[in-house]
């Protein structure tokens, strides 16, 4: 490794006590919907093609060609989803979302996410391979599911049947920036409880992570270096959000935040780099709010087309799933650097970054270490 070009050696030193991801689970719901079917699905009982001169069918075949524009340049292929018009059915009088309870409403995003992370949960164990009984602390975080306690995290628990003296925190409402901010909590958590093992839950999402790993029983994916956030002064109104009248998370985006996050992404690698460091020598898992801000922080870095290839797959295969997004890049580009025979779980090269942005408008930074493909 060049020491002129990567600073980051002289102040975070690695090796004993490095918290490391030892295995990745992911999981998601049975049902999904393709994007070019969404406009039909959303307006069902609106035709395009219509002639009928009536003012508020005009206004909302104008409201589903706008929406057809939106999805067509979102880059996405398809979305999973929980609610289906066969669950509205079944549950409603009418099939509409908006004639559920308030009670249901707030009742369903709980049960389901739960089941996901049970799902992914137990991936991430199977991989690991150690009892369930070694998992030392809980980490849950969900912006889809808040209100009741118990929390998501103690059903969990309970489901998984964890030890009754795991160390349980429950997070809500960070933001899709929440998948680089449970990784510096689980680093901290590691690296400072010798033979701890965090079980780190997003939903759809589920690592473990722990320090000095075992290389006999276990198998590391990446290590943690560094995780550190930022705040962009004066952006906490690029990403607001707040529960909506049916009970559902309602945001408001900017228009200029993509600009907002490319124009400050170098800022945040500058702390581990040098300035003139060439930003294609590092692996990435950005978080894709959307293609204009990978597209943005490719063009502000300067970075070749293949580089964001995991981020740009993920979005088009399963959308922005907020927080849990990154992990799947992480696993799939894990899975693909040992399947197409790179040197190391990222894409081949030593170092690497995690991205993730949201309200604040805050980045997490997360500098990671990959391991070899053999070892896999």
């Amino acid at each position: 490794m060049n020491n002129s070009n990567i600073q980051m050696e002289k102040k975070v030193p690695r090796g004993k006590n490095v918290a490391t991801i030892l295995a990745i689970g992911t999981a998601n719901p049975p049902n999904f919907i393709l994007q070019s079917d969404y406009p039909d699905f959303y307006f069902k009982d609106v035709d395009i093609n219509s002639d009928d001169d009536d003012d508020d069918h005009d206004h909302l075949q104008r409201l589903k060609l706008k929406f057809k524009s939106i999805c067509e340049n979102t880059k996405i292929e398809k979305r999973y989803v929980v609610l289906t018009e066969e669950f509205l059915k079944q549950n409603t009088e009418n099939g509409n979302y908006e004639s559920l309870s308030l009670e249901k409403r707030l009742k369903l995003p709980t049960e389901e996410v739960v089941k996901l992370a049970k799902e992914a949960s137990l991936k991430a164990i199977k991989e690991w391979g150690q009892p369930i009984s070694q998992i030392t602390h809980l980490i849950f975080y969900t912006t889809s599911c808040f209100g009741s306690v118990p929390g998501p995290d103690s059903r969990l628990a309970k489901l998984l049947n964890l030890k009754p003296t795991v160390n349980r925190l429950m997070m809500f409402v960070h933001g899709c920036h929440a998948g680089g901010t449970i990784l510096r909590v689980a680093k901290d958590i590691a690296e400072n409880n010798v033979g701890s093992r965090v079980l780190a839950v997003y939903g759809a999402a589920a690592m473990i992570i722990g320090s000095d790993p075992n290389f006999s029983i276990e198998k590391p994916v990446f290590e943690i270096v560094s995780a550190s956030q930022t705040t962009v002064p004066d952006t906490e109104n690029m990403i607001r959000g707040q529960p909506g009248q049916m009970g559902r998370l309602v945001y408001h985006l900017d228009k200029n935040l993509p600009n907002v996050v490319a124009n400050n992404v170098e800022k945040c690698l500058i702390g581990f780099f040098n300035e003139d460091f060439d930003w294609n020598k590092l692996f990435y898992a950005i978080h894709p709010g959307g293609p204009l801000v990978l597209s943005k922080v490719e063009e502000k870095l300067g970075l070749s087309e293949e580089k964001l290839r995991e981020s740009w797959g993920v979005l088009k295969e399963y959308g922005n799933m907020w927080s849990p997004t990154v992990i799947f890049i992480l696993d799939e580009m894990r899975k693909k650097s040992k399947n197409e025979g790179k040197g190391t779980t990222g894409e081949g090269l030593e170092w690497g970054v995690l991205l993730g942005f949201g309200p604040g408008v805050a980045i997490e930074t997360v500098l990671l270490h990959s391991v070899s493909c053999v070892d896999q």
